[in-house]
């Protein structure tokens, strides 16, 4: 029960951060693809909550309501989520690991996120979820996908930041809590901020995309996001080379750059300076 102060939480988990580049190989690609898989669990979910519902204010606050279950699933369980994991770039800091090692770490686990998140995605398309509404989930679904691949970088690069600096702080928070109901509230509050102020998560996104580029080869499904008001153009356009450049790219840069720049490397300074004083 209870709380740890912030610093002592940074201080504590260097150890965690340099176990993580200590994982075997096997074990850091399991808990990666659990960690893809959760958050698409989180974002199928939301999605089939709100497609019905056109206020976008309402249809964001009850979808980040229910996305956070992704988040409470990673903590609660451990698994490796690439978005959270640069908070490793406390350690990187402290020297006690090397910034190869953090590359290394981060890198298997954002694949293998995006293969846990795309089995989810299959999954979801085969078992019936997207005929909700005659086919409206589906259009909504294909819909959500062709927006986000047409982001601008910089909207979705800044956009990529806001998230992160959430994400990573829910982290924080949910580790200086010390059960499970502080850990879940943790998580709760600032995931439904992201959600509700629309930043983009990288992770989150090898859901929502592949989703949309998945439905839209299915006739059905083709047919209802044109009676939804897409035109082929728009549908023709939709790639997994535009997923990747248009979208994935900058979203995850600008995750880096908000775990890494806007969280982690601040609260360091600040700890550091802290226990240097009191030393």
């Amino acid at each position: 029960m209870g709380t740890k102060k912030i610093g002592d939480l940074i201080t504590d988990n260097m150890g965690v951060y340099e176990g993580k580049t200590k994982l075997s190989f096997g074990k850091l690609v399991l808990l990666g693809m659990l960690a893809g898989a959760f958050i698409a669990i989180g974002a199928s979910s939301s999605s089939a909550a709100v497609y019905g519902i056109s206020n976008t204010g309402l249809a964001k606050s009850l979808a980040g309501a229910i996305f956070p279950v992704g988040l409470m699933f990673v903590v609660l369980i451990g698994a490796e989520l690439f978005t959270g994991d640069c908070l490793m770039s406390f350690a990187v800091f402290d020297k006690r690991i090397r910034l190869l090692d953090m590359i290394r770490v981060l890198v298997v686990v954002f694949i293998t996120n995006l293969i846990g998140a795309c089995i989810v995605v299959v999954l979801v398309n085969r078992c019936g979820q997207l005929d909700y509404g005659n086919g409206a989930l589906a259009a909504a679904t294909i819909k959500t996908a062709y927006n986000k691949m047409n982001l601008s970088f910089m909207k979705a690069f800044t956009s990529g930041i806001m998230c992160n600096i959430l994400v990573c702080l829910a982290v924080l928070l949910a580790g200086v809590c010390q059960d499970a109901i502080g850990k879940i509230f943790a998580c709760f509050f600032p995931i439904w901020a992201f959600v509700i102020a629309g930043y983009e998560h990288c992770v989150a996104n090898m859901y929502y995309i592949p989703a949309g580029l998945l439905a839209k080869h299915g006739e059905a499904y083709y047919n209802a996001a044109i009676m939804a008001g897409m035109t082929p153009d728009q549908l023709n356009s939709m790639t997994v080379g535009k997923f990747f450049l248009n979208n994935l790219l900058p979203v995850t840069l600008g995750n880096i750059v908000g775990g890494v720049v806007f969280v982690a490397l601040p609260l360091y300074l600040i700890y550091r300076n802290k226990n240097k004083a009191e030393a």
